[in-house]
């Protein structure tokens, strides 16, 4: 199974949703890994250096460093960009399919926009 990074600001509430429906979760988030006010690149560098998954509700400025790395030829382990528009439930619902059914290689160097 992937592993996955929570930036900052991801609502705690769909990341104990998700923990609840997918007990081997390898889930930490920013406060945790001591990345609180870390700089979107430097952020998704240590996202990249730990092979982690970015889980963020940031459609403006992650997704352009994002693709940045890209055009740079960088590892970029993938992003998941959840808008805040989506209700609670079906957050959970849709970010634990890509979890369960994703493998680590078919998040590299994606950015995926849940609506």
């Amino acid at each position: 199974m992937a592993l996955f990074l929570a930036d900052e600001n991801f609502s705690h509430r769909i990341i104990r949703g998700v923990r609840l429906r997918i007990k081997e979760l390898d889930l930490v988030t920013a406060q945790k890994a001591g990345k609180s006010g870390t700089r979107d690149p430097e952020l998704l560098e240590w996202a990249a250096d730990q092979n982690r998954i970015l889980l963020t509700h940031d459609r403006q400025t992650i997704p352009k460093h994002a693709y940045d790395r890209i055009r740079a030829h960088l590892k970029m382990p993938g992003i998941i960009v959840v808008s805040t528009n989506l209700p609670v439930g079906e957050a959970i619902e849709v970010v634990s399919m890509y979890i369960e059914y994703g493998e680590m290689n078919d998040f590299d160097h994606q950015v995926i926009f849940l609506p």
